[in-house]
C-alpha cells in the first residue's frame, strides 16, 4: 500500500491537488481512498458533492467511482467509535467546574484525537488490504506536524508513563475518590487508551518507510507561503518522513501579459528560483492558475493531467532523505548525502536559521529545527559521499 500525504499552508490548494491525484490513480486502476484530516473539510466540496448527501453518511468512505472513495473524518462520530471512555471522563471533570454540558462536550475534544483517529483507519485499511493507495489531505502545516509526531509521542507515553499512572491510580483511587471534588478515572479509561494504542501499532514504521509513504508539499509562489513550506520541509525531515516533491500551485501563466500583472510575474519568478534552490534535489512541480475554479470531477481531471501528464502518482521516486538530524556523543550533527562532491569543493556557512552548503557552483539550504537554530557549524567531514556537519554553541 502507498500513502501520499499532501501538506501545506491553509488555502494553497492542497485539497484540490489531493483530489486530482485520487482521480488519476483511479484511472490507472488503483483502489484509491482520498482521506481528509483537515478540520476545515472541503474534500466533498472539491468534488462538488451536495453537503447534505455527504455528511449524512456513516463513518465510512463514500464511493465516487468503482476505484475511488473519499472520507472526511467526523470527530463527533469518531469519539463515539473510539474515544467514548476518555471523552466521557473529561466531560464529567469539566462539568464539576461549572461548565455547561454542551460546552464541556466541546472542550472534551482533545488535541490529537482527529489525527490519531486517521492513523487508526490507515492501519486498519493496511491490515485489511482494502486500498492500493491512500491520499491524505492533511491539515495546515502546524497540525500536520502534530499528525506525524503523534505515534512517537504516544509510544513514549505508553512505555514510560502509562503503566506507572495506571498502577498508581489503582492503588489510591478508593481513598482519593472520598475526598477529591471529582472521581479519578476508572480502569476502563486506561483500557480504552490501551485498546487505541493497539490499533496504532506499527503505524510509525509505516509513515517513515519511503517505499510506503511520500510527502508532497504544496505551496504558492509567494514569500510568506514559502517560509511555512520551508519549515514544514525541515520538520518532516526531522521526523523521518521523505518529501518526494514540492508542488508550486497557481503560477500565473506566461500568456497573461497584461501590464497589471507584470510585477506579479517578476515576484513569482523570483520566489520560484528560490524554491528550486532551497529544495534541491527534491523535484519542483509547477501548476498554473486556472481560468476558473477547480470544482467537480471534470475540472479535477484537467488538474490531474496538468500535474501528472502520463506519470503514475504512486510511483516511488525518492527514498533517500536530502539530510537528517542527529546527536552523537552529546554533539548535534547534520548528515547530508553528497554523491558527487569532492573534499576540496565543499564550503558551508550559517545564514539566519539556515545552514548553507556550497558544492562547487551548487548551493544547498538546510533549515534548522528550533533546537539547533542558535548553533553554528564547528566541524565538517566528508566520508563515503556523506557530509557530517557538527553544530555547537557560539563561543562567548
Amino acid at each position: 500500500m502507498r500513502i501520499l500525504l499532501f501538506s501545506g499552508k491553509g488555502g494553497v490548494g492542497k485539497t484540490s491537488l489531493a483530489a486530482a491525484t485520487g482521480i488519476r490513480l483511479a484511472e490507472l486502476g488503483r483502489r484509491t481512498l482520498v482521506m481528509s484530516i483537515d478540520p476545515a473539510h472541503s474534500l466533498a466540496d472539491s468534488f462538488d458533492l451536495g453537503g447534505d448527501l455527504f455528511h449524512t453518511q456513516t463513518s465510512d468512505p463514500l464511493p465516487i467511482s468503482d476505484r475511488l472513495s473519499i472520507f472526511e473524518l467526523n470527530i463527533q462520530k469518531e469519539i463515539k467509535r473510539h474515544w467514548q471512555e476518555i471523552s466521557s471522563y473529561v466531560t464529567s471533570v469539566l462539568r464539576t467546574t461549572g461548565i455547561s454540558g454542551v460546552e464541556a462536550e466541546e472542550l472534551a475534544i482533545l488535541p490529537g484525537m482527529e489525527e490519531l483517529s486517521a492513523m487508526m483507519y490507515i492501519n486498519q485499511y493496511r491490515r485489511e488490504q482494502r486500498y492500493d493507495v491512500i491520499v491524505l489531505d492533511a491539515a495546515p502545516t502546524a497540525e500536520s506536524m502534530r499528525f506525524v509526531s503523534m505515534p512517537t509521542t504516544l509510544d513514549w507515553y505508553m512505555k514510560h508513563i502509562f503503566p506507572f499512572q495506571r498502577n498508581l491510580l489503582k492503588a489510591v483511587r478508593p481513598i482519593a475518590n472520598r475526598v477529591a471534588p471529582f472521581e479519578l478515572p476508572t480502569d476502563s479509561y486506561f483500557a480504552n487508551i490501551r485498546e487505541l494504542f493497539g490499533k496504532l501499532e506499527g503505524v510509525a514504521d509505516l509513515m517513515e518507510d519511503p517505499y510506503t509513504t511520500s510527502v508532497r508539499l504544496v505551496t504558492n509562489p509567494e514569500k510568506m507561503v514559502l517560509r511555512e513550506t520551508e519549515r514544514a520541509f525541515v520538520y518532516f525531515s526531522l521526523h523521518g518522513l521523505t518529501v518526494d516533491s514540492v508542488i508550486v500551485n497557481r503560477l500565473l501563466p506566461a500568456e497573461v501579459v497584461d501590464t497589471w500583472f507584470s510585477e506579479w510575474h517578476m515576484s513569482q519568478d523570483k520566489v520560484l528560483k528560490e524554491i528550486e534552490e532551497y529544495f534541491a534535489p527534491v523535484p519542483v512541480e509547477r501548476v498554473p492558475l486556472f481560468a476558473r475554479e477547480v470544482l467537480g470531477k471534470q475540472r479535477l481531471e484537467e488538474l490531474a493531467r496538468v500535474l501528472y501528464h502520463d506519470r503514475d502518482p504512486a510511483a516511488v521516486t525518492r527514498t533517500e532523505k536530502p539530510y537528517t538530524f542527529g546527536k552523537r556523543d552529546g554533539v548535534y550533527e547534520i548528515r547530508l548525502i553528497l554523491p558527487f562532491a569532492a573534499k576540496g569543493e565543499v564550503g558551508l556557512f550559517k545564514k539566519g536559521e539556515e545552514l548553507v552548503v556550497e558544492i562547487g557552483t551548487l548551493r544547498r539550504h538546510i533549515g534548522l529545527p528550533r533546537s539547533m537554530a542558535t548553533l553554528v557549524p564547528s566541524r565538517a567531514k566528508l566520508d563515503n559521499q556523506i557530509l557530517r556537519v557538527e553544530m555547537k554553541e557560539t563561543p562567548q
